[in-house]
């Protein structure tokens, strides 16, 4: 079997405070912003920092009945979930259905940044909360 995860893409932090944050890593490692968006669909806004060819991708919610909401009322400021590339996100959903891992997006979505994503459930992956990525600009 050819492998499906191609890179690690990102790392992403739930945090209360965005800004705060950002200043964080900014002043105690030198991380600077690469890009910052709000995804409505997901009720969170983000900021991605650059670490090598991946990311720290730092998450606060921007409402209250957010999955980032959820997580921070439940579990507090911490690691969210880990985001790994794949080359086609829809082979790589459809892989994992066969092999019957339980998934919360059944079919890839629109992600940050002009990706293409899907959630695989932290119950099939030993209570790691996963996202697949399929990011055009690193393979162009």
């Amino acid at each position: 079997m050819e492998p499906l995860l191609t890179e690690i893409d990102h790392v992403a932090i739930a945090v209360i405070d965005l800004d705060a944050a950002i200043a964080w890593y900014a002043e105690n490692f030198g991380a600077t912003v690469e890009h910052r968006e709000v995804v409505e669909s997901d009720g969170v806004a983000e900021a991605l920092l650059r670490v090598a060819d991946s990311y720290i991708q730092l998450l606060t919610p921007t409402r209250e009945d957010s999955p980032v909401a959820k997580y921070l009322a439940k579990k507090g400021e911490g690691l969210h979930h880990v985001g790994y590339r794949v080359a086609n996100c829809a082979q790589a959903l459809d892989a994992l259905r066969a092999s019957g891992s339980r998934l919360i997006d059944e079919a890839p979505r629109p992600g940050s940044r002009g990706t293409t994503v899907a959630f695989v459930h932290p119950k099939t992956s030993f209570g790691t909360l996963i996202e697949l990525v399929e990011d055009p600009a690193a393979t162009s």
